[in-house]
């Protein structure tokens, strides 16, 4: 857990949860991964076993320590609803997310409809829960659009996409019951490109429709750009977390 972030949408990360699996697109330069593996086999480290998926119960309780109030991104370096996270696991998270009720919590996932069923159902307490926010991710039409979809039939307060990394042009996205986009190209050694009228389509429908944009980061000559103009103005905007 770091009380601080370099990802410009949040203040703070909380892993729980380590390693993950490539399950689409989206995941084959997974940024979690190279840095997790950069140290496989390193004793004594975090992620001396890589990105081998792991519990890490001992990380649990971490947001109750802190008093201030933060906007926390849960599990930056797994998913909550990976296929192997037990539900009973996954409740003990929720759980502290439920007693940490002073922080934001900002869950994200690509196992769109693990989330939508146990939100639904086993886990409907906390997806009342007036504190967190819950979304997907969206690389391209194929496997993205759906997570759109599950993600809209889950009964939470706070729905959002990280449309990241932005792969292809998505069209007229269905953005009913959304309450923020972000966007973003893919970094890294070997970042696959990104049009920028993509991310201009995208901000055109979130004005539209009132959504608040934000515009993540962007290559150019091979060098990451974080909070790039788009039309010359930055887009950053965020939600009102307190609502």
């Amino acid at each position: 857990m770091s009380d601080h972030s370099a990802i410009e949408w949040t203040d703070a990360t909380w892993n729980p949860i380590r390693g993950c699996t490539k399950i689409s697109p989206g995941c084959a330069h997974c940024y979690a991964e190279t840095f997790a593996e950069r140290f496989r086999g390193v004793p004594g480290h975090p992620f001396e076993q890589g990105f081998d998926l792991r519990l890490i119960p001992e990380k649990l309780e971490d947001p109750l320590r802190w008093r201030r109030p933060r906007r926390i991104f849960v599990n930056s370096m797994s998913d909550l609803f990976h296929e192997d996270v037990p539900c009973d696991y996954i409740d003990r998270v929720l759980d502290v997310m439920r007693r940490a009720h002073w922080h934001v919590f900002q869950t994200l996932t690509k196992r769109s409809e693990r989330m939508r069923d146990l939100l639904s159902e086993r886990f409907r307490w906390a997806a009342e829960l007036p504190h967190t926010w819950w979304g997907v991710s969206v690389e391209n039409r194929r496997h993205g659009l759906p997570r759109i979809e599950h993600l809209r039939q889950t009964p939470v307060k706070h729905r959002f996409l990280s449309v990241e990394p932005l792969l292809e042009d998505l069209g007229e996205v269905d953005l009913r019951g959304i309450h923020w986009v972000i966007v973003g190209g893919e970094s890294g050694r070997r970042p696959r490109p990104m049009d920028v009228t993509w991310v201009r389509s995208l901000r055109d429908q979130c004005v539209r429709q009132g959504i608040p944009f934000f515009f993540k980061q962007q290559v150019v000559n091979r060098r990451k750009v974080s909070l790039p103009l788009l039309d010359g103005e930055v887009w950053a905007e965020c939600p009102d977390f307190a609502s």
